[in-house]
């Protein structure tokens, strides 16, 4: 059963998350990932806690798959990066 890396970020630093971003795209995509949907968030319908402007949603087909991109030597040095770039939330959920 597929399993879902949510995202929900704010770009602090624009020339950076655009180095950035290809090369995300590409060690989550050699990781079996596919982006389902990453773009602004349009209006917060339930909950006190504001999220941050931009949204994402990454599928993976096991939650082993979404792990291994967690912890693979291709995303390690863009985790340091994207502290940079962007201030994110990031979390996994097991649709199985």
């Amino acid at each position: 059963m597929a399993t879902y890396v949510h995202v929900n970020l704010r770009i602090k630093d624009p020339a950076r998350q655009a180095v950035l971003a290809p090369r995300f795209r590409a060690a989550l995509e050699a990781a079996g990932g596919r982006i389902l949907h990453f773009g602004p968030v349009v209006q917060t319908l339930e909950g006190d806690v504001a999220p941050l402007p931009i949204a994402g949603v990454f599928e993976f087909a096991t939650l082993a798959e979404a792990m291994t991109f967690y912890q693979s030597p291709e995303y390690a040095p863009l985790k340091a990066e994207r502290e940079a770039a962007q201030e994110a939330r990031m979390f996994v959920v097991d649709a199985g």
